[in-house]
């Protein structure tokens, strides 16, 4: 028993304790266990690659990229571009991508390029850019030249609405994409899919020659300089990746929720990312795939899970109120963590 503790480690095994007790107990109140796990598989999807651009980051040196609002905010005007030219469906979802990449591309060495310039401060330097881009864009989308009834607000209001309706766009067009039932279980098949891609690509980057000088410029930089590795063309790379993988994400979890949502909403999204792949076993120096998988079921299992079992005990709606409790209480655990497994 001791080892199989030490393999899983004791944080995620006591999480996985709690999960299970608290699965036990909406049973136990008659909350549709077919319900919850559908719940599961849907959050995991839609939360999955925002959590999968951590690993990069970490790889190549930069750490925890606490700056992931710089690739959601490309994302999102990649969607709103498509939908301001009237594209619906897996076409305005794809080419909501196609927009978002060379922006974040572009962004993203730029950002690489000025975290060469203060290494060692990378997550506060992050932490700060991401709040200066967030309060920039909130100007933006109030003075961004879009006319589309569906963006602006009604009645002759100025700039972009906070929340944006994809339900005559985009909305869903993953979680439907080959979707089967098991029982009363829907399995969101193309939300799926379209994160293993993701993470199959990270995976087969990882392992190429590229993707090796990577991991060892992040893991220890003077061994890479003395093998004649470009340390900072390597921090770049990472974060060019992550910024990337921030705006594909956000598309992927907005089509899931079936809403953009603007002005300070991205400066929520680093957090329980950070948080979840720090559950998982990840540490400051490294991250795994696997690391993202484990840590992003704990995380929205926990949320999916204890939500209902503690709003019908407390008797009351404090959905709102629990919801931010439990987050925050995960989101300061996981950060108090920072080791990771020792494997």
């Amino acid at each position: 028993m001791k080892e199989f503790i030490d393999k899983i480690g004791f944080p995620r095994f006591i999480i996985a304790l709690f999960l299970i007790g608290l699965i036990i107990l909406a049973v136990a109140i008659d909350i549709p266990l077919s319900g919850l796990i559908t719940d599961i598989l849907v959050r995991f999807g839609m939360n999955a690659i925002l959590v999968l651009a951590m690993v990069p980051a970490v790889q190549s040196g930069i750490g925890l990229n606490f700056n992931l609002p710089l690739g959601i905010v490309f994302g999102l005007i990649g969607a709103l571009i498509s939908i301001e030219f009237q594209l619906s469906g897996f076409k305005g979802f794809l080419i909501s991508i196609l927009i978002a990449i060379p922006l974040a591309v572009l962004f993203g060495y730029l950002y690489g390029r000025m975290l060469n310039k203060i290494k060692g401060q990378e997550m506060t330097v992050g932490t700060y850019i991401g709040f200066s881009v967030v309060s920039l864009m909130c100007i933006f989308w109030l003075i961004a030249p879009f006319k589309s009834p569906e963006l602006i607000w009604a009645y002759g209001g100025s700039g972009l609405r906070v929340t944006v309706s994809l339900e005559s766009s985009m909305a869903h067009v993953l979680n439907d994409l080959l979707a089967f039932k098991i029982g009363n279980v829907v399995v969101p098949t193309g939300l799926l899919l379209f994160f293993a891609l993701c993470a199959f690509i990270v995976w087969v980057y990882n392992r190429s020659k590229r993707g090796l000088s990577m991991r060892v410029a992040g893991s220890n930089e003077e061994f890479a300089l003395s093998n004649g590795i470009d340390v900072s063309r390597e921090r770049i790379i990472g974060t060019i990746f992550s910024t990337v993988l921030a705006a594909v994400g956000i598309i992927v979890y907005s089509q899931s929720f079936g809403f953009l949502q603007l002005y300070n909403a991205p400066l929520y999204a680093a957090m329980p990312a950070v948080a979840s792949i720090l559950i998982g076993g990840a540490s400051l120096q490294r991250a795994k795939i696997i690391h993202v998988i484990i840590g992003t079921l704990l995380f929205q299992s926990l949320l999916v899970v204890a939500l209902p079992v503690i709003n019908i005990l407390a008797e009351g709606s404090m959905s709102e109120v629990i919801r931010t409790i439990i987050s925050n209480g995960i989101i300061l655990y996981a950060l108090t963590r920072t080791g990771g497994e020792k494997a």
